[in-house]
């Protein structure tokens, strides 16, 4: 499908907004002028001294492109089929928790965004409305994000609210087990709700549009899908629960569980180490993502783009292989797939986008990286998603120590 013929995408940006709005970079720029800076940096900040974080990024520029341009691509074809969707393109939304934090009713407009693009959307378990509000959209592109919480029952009780709700597939996230040391988050001293100082407070005369939409909306800010009837339900009581309910003792035999639990498709997310994908074949998992938690828990590991040709070597084609963390460009999303991913998922530059245009915001990024693709398609010489292979690209000295 190329650019010129994509479906529709929902609410339009104001002029100035599509005027400026050129690119994720310029949206994460847009965001920053319009968030208050502990509600910003809580999206783009990283663990520690940040380097997995901005190697994601940087290590893309280690594959460059090859085009053949007499191959001729007069129509590119970005669709295919994962997991029971038909896909339009191969960038789908990735779980943020607090996405509510950025726009109100943030999730259920992202959903309706992502489907109106022909994609899909990967609910978090940190939603700040339930997996059942999302499903009440009726949209039905739909993804549920899922931890191994130490009480097993709780992660049962997800899982077959995701089933009853519809959702295509369970996304199994094992890297927040324990919770990365944000220290963007601690200088801030973020809080949830947040707090601002005096300085953030006087900073707030140029971020009145985020405080008019947000007003309303932050003293009830809650996780939704931690909610328990009869308990308190504020988002500071939840989130100290929710801090100790992830389990660091989970092993494969709890894979094992939700393999025979889950019914539909079950997606491992947090993969870097190809022999960690192998067994996660062997044992009946349906798909992949090559993650590192956007550089958000551990600091100095591997970048999601660089893990990447491993697990596929691993997987040996048996079940998809996604990818997300650092994807800023459709040129990304050309060079992963061209080293065997099927998709990626994006998760900053959708809240960058939010921040700055509602559903609007989220249809246009989408958008963007169609057309990035698109454009990279035809400058290649490949008419279908199925050509991009890693004789497309060469690899480059590798990065230094300065990423």
């Amino acid at each position: 499908m190329s650019a010129s013929n994509h479906p529709p995408a929902g609410p339009v940006l104001t002029a100035r907004l599509r005027r400026e709005a050129i690119s994720v970079r310029a949206l994460r720029l847009m965001a920053r002028r319009a968030l208050p800076r502990p509600v910003f940096d809580f999206s783009d900040g990283g663990a520690e001294d940040e380097h997995t974080l901005r190697r994601n990024e940087a290590a893309f520029a280690r594959y460059a492109l090859l085009p053949r341009p007499l191959d001729g691509a007069p129509v590119r074809d970005q669709s295919q089929r994962l997991f029971g969707m038909d896909l339009s393109m191969p960038v789908m939304i990735g779980p943020t928790g607090l996405a509510g934090l950025f726009w109100p009713g943030a999730e259920k407009l992202a959903v309706r965004a992502a489907n109106e693009a022909g994609t899909a959307y990967c609910a978090s378990h940190g939603s700040v409305c339930t997996l059942e509000d999302i499903a009440a959209t009726g949209e039905p592109n739909r993804l549920m994000q899922l931890f191994v919480y130490r009480d097993r029952g709780f992660t049962r009780e997800l899982a077959e609210r995701a089933a009853a709700a519809g959702y295509k597939a369970l996304v199994l996230t094992t890297d927040n087990q324990l919770h990365g040391k944000r220290e963007r988050d601690l200088r801030n001293g973020f809080t949830i709700p947040p707090r601002f100082g005096a300085a953030d407070t006087l900073a707030m005369a140029t971020k009145l549009p985020w405080l008019m939409r947000m007003g309303r909306e932050l003293p009830t800010l809650t996780f939704g899908n931690y909610r328990r009837e009869g308990q308190p339900s504020d988002i500071r009581t939840l989130a100290a629960r929710m801090h100790d309910m992830f389990d660091p003792a989970m092993t494969w035999a709890d894979v094992d569980d939700l393999r025979r639990l889950w019914k539909g498709p079950l997606i491992l997310k947090g993969v870097l180490d190809p022999g960690e994908a192998a067994e996660a074949v062997a044992r009946g998992v349906d798909g992949l993502i090559v993650s590192n938690h956007g550089g958000r828990q551990l600091d100095h590991a591997v970048s999601s783009i660089e893990a990447l040709p491993a697990i596929v070597r691993a997987v040996e084609g048996r079940i998809p292989v996604m990818l997300d963390g650092g994807v800023r460009r459709g040129t990304d999303v050309v060079k992963a797939l061209a080293l065997g991913a099927s998709a990626c998922f994006i998760a900053r530059p959708y809240l960058w986008a939010l921040s700055v245009g509602g559903e609007a915001g989220v249809a246009h990024v989408l958008g963007l990286f169609r057309d990035e693709i698109d454009r990279a398609m035809g400058l290649l010489g490949v008419t279908s998603l199925a050509q991009l292979s890693p004789d497309r690209l060469m690899t480059l000295a590798p990065l230094g120590g300065t990423a």
